[in-house]
């Protein structure tokens, strides 16, 4: 038996609001990284890869397991699995715990900017 192991995982927050969904992660690596460069990575055409990337109902054209495991493995593009993970394992109580500490550090600001702005307790509007 395999002792369990953690991973320690350092990806840019986001990318779940960045994309639609991993189809969107895999063709921006796809375009970056230039298409016929990535086609030939993986032994596909160019046209079918962007015919895969771009998806459509009218005739399957689906981006298969095995070509994103290559995909994967190829390029080295680890966004898309990044993208999982945000997307499909993210903690509430770690984002809340994110947000407390942001909001500590703004708090600790607050007050030289509101000195460099000019703004004092006497000259901050009251609603009545």
């Amino acid at each position: 038996m395999t002792p369990a192991r953690q991973l320690s995982l350092v990806f840019e927050p986001g990318l779940a609001a960045r994309y639609q969904s991993l189809r969107d992660v895999v063709a921006h690596g796809v375009y970056e990284r230039g298409l016929s460069a990535v086609a030939g990575k993986v032994d596909m055409a160019p046209s079918k890869l962007s015919e895969k990337l771009a998806g459509g109902n009218d005739r399957p054209r689906d981006l298969g397991i095995e070509e994103f495991e290559r995909y994967l493995e190829k390029t080295r593009d680890l966004r898309p699995i990044y993208y999982l993970v945000e997307r499909f394992l993210e903690d509430p109580g770690v984002q809340q715990a994110e947000a407390m500490a942001q909001l500590s550090e703004l708090v600790k600001l607050l007050p030289a900017l509101m000195s460099a702005a000019g703004v004092t307790p006497a000259n901050i509007p009251r609603k009545r």
